[in-house]
């Protein structure tokens, strides 16, 4: 109850927020429920004057409700089906930067994290040289039996825990009530966004977590020739602490430097849609937060990924359903990929192919009319998942990173190379994939591991049958015997239900004697 009217409290403080904030008040009454009306008045009346109005101020509200809500603002500005495209543009504009804590802060907490004093553990540690709502980073200078080497150590915001978990407590009590109250909500499945928000929040505030995932990201990456990751000092890094080899290059943000440089600003471009297009769809595990800040052009020319707290996964099912989709749009092959859809289980089995097919044609063919600069292949996939939403298609969280990264991946692609030619970068990465996994060679490999599969089960049958006989025996001596409950058990049950209902306390009683006297008379 107590803990109800908290989530209560906090919820309507974060309305009274964006309201004062003037984020209400562009939106026209007639468009709203008869029942909203009011409520929205009310929230025009608080607005603050002379600052602007609806989705422009946004992003302000947001900020001044903190870091949670700024990692919610962040994931919901990939989620046009459900706040809408102008609230989207007003989200993309948040930036996760927050003030510094003292040096002397992180220092304490380095110290407790290992139990040895900074100055036995580093060379050097400098001031914060970048702070965000999660973590900061510091430039250190590490001494080794190879000599000194620069490192970069991530140390934990102070109390960030606890505040995200009363946040996220919040959203989930939120989500709830949209699922119970609101049926156009469920399919958008609002606990469903909230699960992965906290999945993705909880990962980044554990940095053996995220070293792990840099771990094998670099692994997957060790042969491209154009991309690499930063290799991580697992003797330094705790839940606390993450440290790896600090990135000597310019930062794809940096237009200047990067010209400066002389670098091949169109060739890097399609390095950054073909290495998050391989990732995705050769390893099924990709970095989910390729924006600027995170990507450096180092000495050789390399892209580097930094930055691994958000990840994406793709299963094989999914991977082959983005290389089918992207490749049916190459291709103008509108009916296979409609046909993906239905395979992949997405498309429910009460409508037709040549319907949906239809749909996406709609989607397809105004893109092929259009020159290279034009097209955007987020775009595609956000008017794509808008199509499927009239074609009864439930929110596929795994596909909505994917969508998100793509959106981030393709802006800094464009602003490298304004005329980047999306299909044409992505079509070798594609059809290489398809030709490797649903070609000749793929169809062996599968019918391989169907064998394999086979094989396993074979081996396992007899212990299979051995546990079916025994269930059955089970089963049989129960229905000859009957089913006791014991005093004890009747007693734990009456006790767990006694907290809830008094009258259910009582019923259960009768009931577990009924049985009893039942199953002995």
């Amino acid at each position: 109850m107590f803990a109800a009217i908290g989530h209560l409290l906090r919820l309507l403080r974060a309305v009274y927020v964006l309201a004062r904030e003037g984020v209400f008040s562009g939106i026209d009454p007639r468009l709203v429920p008869i029942e909203a009306r009011l409520p929205l008045a009310v929230a025009r009346l608080i607005a603050r004057k002379n600052v602007g109005v609806g989705m422009s101020r946004l992003a302000v509200a947001i900020q001044r409700l903190g870091p949670s809500y700024i990692k919610l603002g962040q994931f919901l500005a990939t989620r046009p089906d459900v706040v809408g495209a102008g609230a989207v543009m007003a989200l993309e504009s948040l930036q996760d930067r927050v003030a510094p804590f003292p040096r002397a802060v992180s220092v304490a907490i380095i110290e407790a994290a290992f139990g040895q004093p900074i100055d036995s553990l580093f060379v050097s540690l400098s001031e914060p040289m970048a702070a965000a709502s999660i973590a900061q980073v510091h430039r250190a200078r590490l001494r080794n039996q190879d000599g000194e080497r620069d490192v970069a150590v991530k140390v934990l915001r102070p109390g960030v825990e606890r505040l995200f978990r009363r946040d996220i407590s919040d959203m989930y009590f939120a989500a709830r009530l949209a699922e119970r109250w609101l049926p156009d909500a469920r399919r958008l499945k609002p606990v469903e966004v909230v699960d992965t928000l906290a999945r993705s929040v909880t990962m980044e505030m554990d940095f053996r977590l995220e070293a792990a995932a840099a771990s094998e990201f670099g692994e997957n990456a060790g042969a491209d020739p154009d991309f690499r990751v930063p290799r991580i000092d697992w003797n330094l890094t705790a839940k606390e602490v993450l440290t790896l080899e600090w990135i000597d290059g310019t930062s794809l943000s940096d237009m200047a430097g990067l010209e400066a440089r002389g670098l091949d600003l169109p060739s890097l471009g399609r390095v950054v849609i073909q290495s998050f297009l391989r990732h995705a769809m050769r390893d099924g595990f990709f970095h989910a937060d390729m924006h600027q800040g995170n990507l450096f052009a180092d000495h050789d020319g390399k892209l580097v990924a930094v930055d691994f707290g958000i990840m994406g996964r793709l299963g094989p099912k999914e991977r082959r359903f983005l290389a089918e989709i992207l490749y049916g749009f190459i291709t103008r092959d509108y009916n296979r990929v409609a046909e993906v859809h239905f395979q992949a289980g997405y498309v429910p089995r009460t409508h037709r192919v040549a319907d949906f097919a239809q749909a996406i044609r709609a989607i397809g063919e105004p893109i092929h009319s259009r020159t290279a600069d034009q097209i955007s292949m987020a775009k595609l996939l956000t008017l794509l998942f808008e199509i499927t939403a009239l074609f009864d298609m439930h929110t596929r969280i795994e596909l909505v990173m994917l969508q998100k990264t793509m959106v981030v991946v393709e802006g800094v692609a464009r602003k490298l190379d304004p005329r980047l030619d999306l299909w044409a970068t992505s079509e070798p990465v594609v059809r290489s994939w398809i030709e490797e996994n649903l070609g000749p060679l793929g169809k062996l490999q599968d019918a391989g591991a169907s064998v394999m599969s086979l094989a396993r089960a074979s081996l396992a049958l007899p212990d299979v049958l051995v546990r079916g006989e025994r269930i059955l025996s089970s089963l049989e001596t129960s229905f000859d015997k009957g089913i006791g409950l014991s005093g004890e058990s009747l007693e734990a049950l009456a006790k767990a239900q006694a907290g809830r209902f008094g009258w259910m306390t009582g019923a259960l009683w009768l009931i577990g004697i009924a049985l009893m006297l039942h199953w002995l008379f």
